[in-house]
């Protein structure tokens, strides 16, 4: 059944919080694939096992929670920098899909660990900013809208143009630009490669540990669904060819409210009673918005060549 325009209000606001997200995880992939060329498909189980770690503190010792939550960040740069300089020199003249198998190797060292130290049950991470007294009703459209879902936005935008200006306006950033377009000619001019690779590294790690916090409150702390949200997030990276952060921005949000306004649309009622949902199909639209972009902007190219040509 196709609900009506206001029964969408809600996935509105959830989709714009985890497009954010995905636009966060999607710039934290671009930045460290330009950089060394590794596409760390490891992003998400990083920031799912923080995000456990996180939990455990909260709720089995006397941890102070916001110290909890820093220690979720801290824990992906600390397992992605490690990563990085142990096995990111032997992988660096190697292809990129050996580079990219090597992360998953990781994915499923993590997923081990997560299902041995804490075996399968509801668990639930609540960020303060969830609460009701920092939720806000949006009367037209009878929402609440917390600030976990402001800051998921907001965030993703901001670490967008921060991380813009960072590769256009600094020495290190342009360092990490060179080294996008020829790591060899890169370091004959003097640059450090590794002392670069290290800093993207560990910069790729803290974006993937601040978007498990915030998606361990949005969709709910399960450490396979998380893991495999990097679905979205490398849906949006393609889309932007792993090259543009505004286009990653923009892709992701896309594609987070692609996801949820999918979500209401339970069934379409036929003649032999069968109920085709879209709902049941909404974990595949990422990657189906992202090879009818890559094939739309393939067949552009190819016209715009062959314009060329003749």
């Amino acid at each position: 059944m196709f609900p009506s325009y206001q029964d969408f209000y809600p996935y509105i606001v959830t989709g714009l919080a985890l497009g954010g997200v995905y636009a966060l995880s999607g710039v934290g992939m671009v930045v460290l694939y330009r950089a060394t060329g590794v596409l760390n498909l490891a992003f998400g189980a990083i920031g799912a096992m923080g995000a456990l770690i996180s939990w455990t503190l909260i709720n089995h010792t006397s941890f102070p929670d916001w110290a909890s939550y820093l220690l979720c960040v801290v824990f992906g740069g600390l397992v992605t920098f490690a990563y990085g300089v142990i096995f990111g020199p032997p992988l660096a003249r190697r292809d990129p899909l050996v580079k990219a198998t090597g992360t998953l190797g990781l994915t499923l060292v993590l997923l081990g660990l997560m299902s041995y130290f804490w075996p399968p049950f509801g668990r639930t991470m609540l960020l303060p900013t969830s609460t009701p007294e920092y939720s806000y009703h949006i009367g037209f459209a009878n929402v609440d809208v917390t600030w976990t879902q402001i800051i998921g936005l907001s965030f993703g935008i901001f670490v967008t143009v921060a991380v813009g200006a960072f590769l256009r306006y600094t020495k290190l950033g342009t360092a990490m630009r060179a080294m996008a377009n020829d790591r060899e000619i890169t370091a004959t001019l003097g640059v450090p490669v590794r002392r670069v690779e290290a800093v993207a590294w560990l910069g790729s790690g803290l974006l993937a540990g601040a978007a498990g916090l915030l998606l361990s409150d949005l969709v709910g702390l399960d450490p396979v669904g998380l893991t495999f949200l990097i679905v979205s997030s490398l849906a949006a990276a393609l889309i932007a060819r792993l090259r543009s952060l505004t286009v990653t921005l923009v892709a992701g949000i896309f594609v987070g409210l692609a996801t949820a306004l999918l979500t209401p649309i339970t069934g379409f009622p036929s003649e032999t009673n069968y109920q085709f949902s879209l709902s049941s199909y909404r974990g595949a639209a990422p990657f189906v918005i992202a090879i009818i972009t890559l094939l739309f902007l393939a067949r552009r190219r190819v016209v715009t060549i062959s314009r060329t040509e003749g």
